[in-house]
């Protein structure tokens, strides 16, 4: 005896009407009725269109997140339109030297050149954005190509691989950056910002390494094999698409960390040649005794813009995983 399990009366004509439609299951009180997308579209792009939305909702909720975009905007505009607005050239010379500031040095000026310090201020910023990208993202491409390789092929290319990140680890960044600079008098931001991005790569290829071990022994990965498509594709489409917001993450923290240790190269007197970065004017202050002539104008503005940009992308960083992860995120 056989029981008939389609749906009769409306629903079958319900059904029937909407043959041509995309359908969405519906909870299991309701199996066997079929609703169709509104719109036509297909289920992929309604679920991917819930998640956007479901991300944007959480992210514009997020306090920290919210307060460490508004900071980072607030100094990339001025890095972007810093020339543009820089009452003077940064070379000029004033007298006297070490003005207060005031209405026309709006940061005084230095000691004992008298040049203006807001139109230096300026440049740092900028040139300290161009270097946390350059660095970001040379050590984002570099570590990212490091671990997926080890992490898919393993074997003999795995232990290569590992030891070479293992040789990187061990360079003192420091000390090699010393060496360079003896030899290189003439050196670029593009330099540095390579530099920095070239020997801080290893502890990205690590994490992920490991998340791509992780992930390769997953159903969905095993089905894209057995399609036949090549491995360069199953990482780029179906690997790294599940760890993107880790890897947002992990270019938010690299750009925080070239930043800051351009600062101490500049600080050092490494730094590029021909520019004026917020490391350098640092260093001219304490080269000048800027402290102990209460020059305090020449050395706090650099000082708290360096700690408020470093200080609001780790808060950015902070809120993003709680927008990420499911188990911080604020109800």
């Amino acid at each position: 005896m056989s029981v008939n399990t389609e749906p009769t009366g409306p629903e079958a004509q319900a059904v029937a009407g909407n043959a041509g439609a995309a359908q969405v299951p519906v909870p299991p009180g309701e199996a066997g009725v079929m609703r169709p997308v509104p719109g036509g579209g297909s289920v992929s792009s309604v679920m991917q269109s819930r998640r956007r939305w479901e991300f944007m909702y959480f992210a514009v909720r997020n306090k920290k997140l919210m307060l460490g975009l508004v900071v980072e905007a607030v100094f990339v505009f001025i890095a972007i339109f810093g020339s543009a607005i820089a009452p003077y050239a940064s070379s000029k010379t004033f007298t006297p030297p070490g003005l207060h500031p005031s209405l026309n040095h709006l940061f005084g000026t230095t000691y004992p050149f008298g040049q203006d310090v807001f139109s230096q201020w300026l440049g740092g910023v900028r040139d300290s954005y161009l270097v946390g990208a350059l660095g970001a993202v040379s050590a984002g491409v570099i570590g990212l190509a490091v671990g997926f390789a080890a992490g898919w092929r393993g074997g003999w290319l795995d232990e290569l691989l590992q030891l070479l990140t293992n040789v990187v680890v061990c360079l003192p960044q420091l000390v090699l950056m010393i060496v360079i600079s003896a030899y290189q008098t003439n050196r670029s931001t593009l330099f540095e910002g390579v530099f920095i991005g070239v020997t801080g790569w290893p502890w990205v290829a690590r994490a992920v390494r490991a998340q791509t071990f992780t992930l390769k022994a997953r159903d969905f990965v095993d089905m894209a094999r057995m399609s036949g498509r090549r491995a360069t594709s199953i990482v780029l489409k179906d690997i790294a698409p599940n760890m993107a917001s880790y890897i947002f993450l992990v270019f938010v923290l690299l750009f925080a960390s070239s930043m800051l240790v351009a600062v101490n190269f500049d600080f050092l007197g490494l730094g590029p040649t021909g520019t004026m970065s917020i490391g350098d004017m640092m260093n001219l202050a304490n080269q000048w005794s800027a402290l102990q002539l209460h020059v305090w104008w020449w050395f706090l503005p650099p000082g708290a813009a360096m700690t408020l940009m470093v200080v609001a992308l780790l808060i950015t960083n902070v809120g993003l995983d709680e927008v990420f992860n499911p188990k911080l995120r604020q109800q």
